[in-house]
């Protein structure tokens, strides 16, 4: 499905709700440095950083990353991987990644599994970007606006034994309004190089714009979105309270 990936991990200090999270101490390491160890692990191909300035650049080439500086002022994590990818391009002239996987600054304790998984969907042809989800079990996390949740046909077992939906909609309220079983959307895709190329260049939609969903644009534009399912949502850090309870889980 693939024949040379990249892991892109995008990162910014000018988090709204967490300013300066990606060197955030866990444990005694940069929450980032704990991001790009989770990628290296997975060992599906080159693991970069795509930073918005030299702080993050230090913290990764200390522990013998690769970070490339890109434009602080990019508006997504999306736009910061393209141009992080570009970059890349030129250092390595002759190795074009025709998978990108763009693996969230927020997330230092996925596993190497989940990574691996999120490439699922691209098995089909048909399929333009591939991206997590986990079922939802709580009725907080099912009320909770910042939990993404996602709308899509019924998952089918592929060759590989990973089930795989269709996203038809993604939101941060409670869809299907009607269902028994919802979705917890995890922040990790997997782009077809000419899709990330496509979504780069088309301006906000409008649901994008209304939910604050990128991933939006790419199906208000026709894209074809499908989904992944894994057994558990991997922690992730957006607020101090999230950082206080990820400081006290071992480490995996």
């Amino acid at each position: 499905m693939s024949s040379n990936p990249i892991i892109l991990i995008p990162s910014r200090l000018a988090a709204f709700r967490l300013p300066n999270k990606p060197l955030a101490d866990i444990h005694g390491e940069p929450m980032v440095v704990h991001v790009w160890r989770c990628g290296m692990a997975a060992n599906i191909g080159p693991v970069v950083v795509a930073c918005c300035g030299p702080e993050i650049e230090a913290v990764i080439r200390q522990v013998g990353g690769q970070a490339v500086i890109t434009d602080p002022d990019l508006p997504r994590g999306s736009d910061r991987v393209y141009a992080a990818l570009k970059q890349v391009d030129i250092q390595n002239p002759g190795h074009i990644h025709d998978v990108i996987i763009n693996l969230q600054g927020d997330l230092p304790m996925i596993s190497a599994s989940h990574i691996h998984q999120v490439l699922a969907p691209l098995s089909d042809p048909a399929v333009d970007i591939a991206t997590l989800a986990a079922s939802i079990s709580s009725q907080e996390d099912l009320a909770n606006p910042h939990v993404v949740k996602i709308a899509m046909t019924q998952p089918q077992e592929t060759a590989s034994g990973v089930k795989v939906g269709r996203a038809l909609y993604f939101s941060r309220s409670h869809i299907p309004s009607g269902g028994s079983v919802h979705y917890h959307h995890i922040g990790i895709y997997a782009y077809r190089r000419k899709a990330l190329e496509a979504y780069v260049k088309m301006p906000v939609s409008s649901l994008e714009a209304a939910e604050h969903l990128e991933q939006l644009r790419a199906l208000e534009a026709g894209m074809r979105i499908d989904v992944a399912l894994v057994n558990e949502v991997p922690p992730s850090v957006d607020t101090q309270e999230d950082l206080d309870h990820i400081r006290n889980l071992p480490l995996v």
